[in-house]
């Protein structure tokens, strides 16, 4: 196997390795990717409140995705209960920095089963906008 120079300058590296913002990229289907992707990809999660006006709805869920990532695909041809309308809006998010935590706090909002508590959380995130 011929090793090239990476890009940050570590030649025991058997590929070249970008650097992307502070998350280093790496080949797709590699051992490394397996490791360091899902890793980074649970620094960043949230709990999301979605309404649909059309349905007059809400949709709770939560993601390691950015919001931007989820919304899309809430918004894409697809099964499940968000397929049932596409004007979805993001009308409350909280972010953790564990998906874990993100699940849990979706789980607590879920059980709660009241459209009351669920509107005054949205209300809560609002008046401090």
């Amino acid at each position: 196997m011929k090793r090239e120079l990476s890009s940050v300058g570590l030649e025991h590296l058997p590929y070249k390795q970008r650097v992307v913002g502070s998350i280093p990229t790496v080949p797709t289907g590699g051992i490394i990717e397996k490791l360091v992707i899902p890793f980074y990809s649970y620094l960043m999660a949230f709990t999301y409140i979605l309404y649909s006006y059309t349905l007059n709805k809400y949709y709770i869920g939560s993601t390691h995705n950015t919001m931007e990532e989820r919304l899309e695909k809430h918004l894409t041809n697809h099964d499940g209960f968000t397929a049932k309308a596409k004007d979805w809006k993001v009308v409350y998010t909280e972010h953790f920095d564990a998906y874990e935590k993100a699940a849990e706090k979706e789980k607590s909002i879920k059980g709660w089963k009241s459209r009351k508590m669920i509107e005054k959380l949205i209300k809560s995130l609002n008046a401090l906008v």
